[in-house]
């Protein structure tokens, strides 16, 4: 036969099908690869001219046309050159497949010269799709270690050209991916470590518990990196489902997969000097930025204000959606943000404002304008603010009767408190829709009253409203009570500090 289709996918997040199509016929010799592919792509045909004449094969000397269809779909990379390789050997019948049914596999790998295949990015998100298709994989080695992650799919991999080929005509069988033991490693980190700070470590409890945005604010060595590091020890484990989107997003990025890490809820932390575009995505070929990287897991980011005014307020409407559309002239698209904000701030330039023992240095003007630079519509969009204090010697050295609790025992109550939330709505209360909050965070005639009287001193928006209920809704799961009682409310009103104005020295 003179065509041959092979099945591969685009490294796209949603991974797209991309059905390679080679055809021979008569006329000059010449190889033409269209389907919208870019530079890498098209490069590929020497790549594959090679590999194909050092595995003592015959290129063709014919014309040859390669097209990659859809032919409206972006193509980037050297992913398809195993399958254009072996559509080509397919077409000019140099392989004589006896058994196998190509339309049941798809094809990954880039090519060396020598025949040799060399891993790709992005191979979990195809790997999904393809096990939703109901298609074996055949990718290299390196690869396979990756995709053999998604249960119930079928990996089989190759270190040559050579070795596909001779499965193709049944002369040989690929070996199968095996799963092998997974050493997952317990973090070091936990909250029996830090002294003091009981009200942060409330308030780091209720955020994980209904999935809440938090703010630290403190002065230096307070503890406020601290504390946020050893959030994700009291998050609940990940689902099947969170863990392969949240290591899919890392693979088109280009990340290294580490399986010991698998399921173990991702911390990124950008440094204050990140551009827009590294924290939401982009770029020519759009890619996931830090917020999507960070999707079911924690985005920490330290010394908030030292961000670009304009760097914050891009996260304005992901903290709301959960996702982020990032619009190009020639394309679109849309990548998952359902991220966790842990924020730290000092409360001034100095870091000393409110601090007894180290008085602030900073003006009156100072401090504003370094308050300023978070924007209100941003602050609110944050659930909780909370106040930190520096520790004395005392609370520092002083042994204590009895240690700090664990992280485990933390992270009970917050499973505990999630699975009452997923019983009742299927999600987070972070989550929870204007009219679910007007049905499930109902108050009684004492709780109407406080915080009608806490949107009138502190001039409350609408938004902070509905998160106060919400938060006092997370603290009702924790404590397991039906209703909102008046305790619960007037604790999450207390975490809106950063709506009053700030006391001045």
């Amino acid at each position: 036969m003179s065509l041959a289709l092979v099945n591969s996918r685009n490294a796209e997040l949603d991974a797209k099908a991309v059905q390679i199509e080679v055809h021979l016929a008569n006329g000059l010799p010449s190889v033409s690869v269209v389907g919208m592919a870019e530079t890498a792509v098209k490069e590929s045909k020497e790549r594959v001219r090679g590999a194909i004449v050092n595995s003592q094969f015959k290129f063709p000397i014919r014309r040859i046309t390669i097209n990659l269809a859809p032919a409206d779909l972006p193509k980037e990379g050297g992913r398809f050159d195993l399958a254009i390789a072996i559509g080509i050997l397919l077409a000019s019948e140099q392989l004589n497949p006896q058994i196998t049914n190509i339309n049941d596999y798809e094809l990954y790998g880039e090519l060396a010269l020598s025949g040799d295949l060399r891993p790709i990015n992005g191979i979990l998100s195809a790997a999904i799709k393809a096990k939703k298709n109901g298609k074996i994989l055949i990718a290299p080695r390196q690869n396979a270690q990756e995709a053999i992650l998604i249960n119930g799919l079928t990996v089989l991999y190759a270190d040559h050209l050579l070795d596909v080929c001779n499965f193709i005509n049944s002369d040989i069988s690929l070996p199968e991916a095996q799963l092998g033991p997974i050493d997952i490693a317990e973090s070091q980190a936990c909250f029996s470590e830090i002294k003091g700070q009981q009200q942060a470590k409330r308030a780091l409890e209720i955020a994980a518990a209904g999935q809440h945005s938090i703010l630290l604010s403190g002065p230096p060595g307070s503890g406020k990196t601290m504390l946020a590091s050893r959030m994700a020890g009291i998050l609940p484990p990940m689902t099947s489902l969170e863990a392969e989107e949240s290591a899919a997003i890392r693979s088109i990025s280009g990340e290294a997969l580490d399986i010991n890490k698998w399921g173990k809820r991702v911390f990124r932390s950008p440094h204050h000097t990140a551009s827009g575009v590294a924290l939401v995505g982009g770029g020519s070929n759009p890619k996931p930025g830090e917020i999507s990287l960070a999707h079911h897991g924690i985005l920490f980011m330290d010394e908030l204000p030292e961000f670009d005014r304009k760097v914050l307020e891009v996260l304005r409407e992901p903290l709301e959606s959960g996702y982020i559309s990032i619009s190009r002239a020639a394309r679109q698209v849309q990548f998952p943000a359902n991220f966790q904000l842990v924020a730290a701030m000092n409360p001034c330039p100095c870091g000393y404002l409110g601090d007894a023992q180290n008085p602030c240095r900073c003006s009156i003007e100072q401090v504003q304008r370094y308050q300023h630079k978070l924007s209100g519509p941003f602050l609110d969009r944050i659930d909780l603010f909370v106040e930190l204090m520096a520790l004395s010697y005392q609370e520092l050295y002083t042994p204590t009767c009895s240690p700090s609790e664990s992280s485990v025992s933390i992270q009970e109550r917050v499973c505990q408190a999630r699975e009452i939330q997923l019983q009742r709505r299927n999600k987070n209360n972070s989550q929870l829709a204007i009219k679910e909050i007007e049905k499930d965070c109902q108050l009684d005639e004492n709780g109407v009253q406080l915080i009608a009287n806490a949107m009138e001193k502190l001039r409350l928006s609408a938004r902070a409203y509905h998160r106060i209920l919400r938060i006092s809704r997370t603290i009702a799961d924790l404590e397991k009570s039906n209703k909102i009682q008046v305790k619960h409310l007037a604790e999450a009103i207390n975490y809106r500090k950063l709506d009053r104005k700030p006391q001045l020295n």
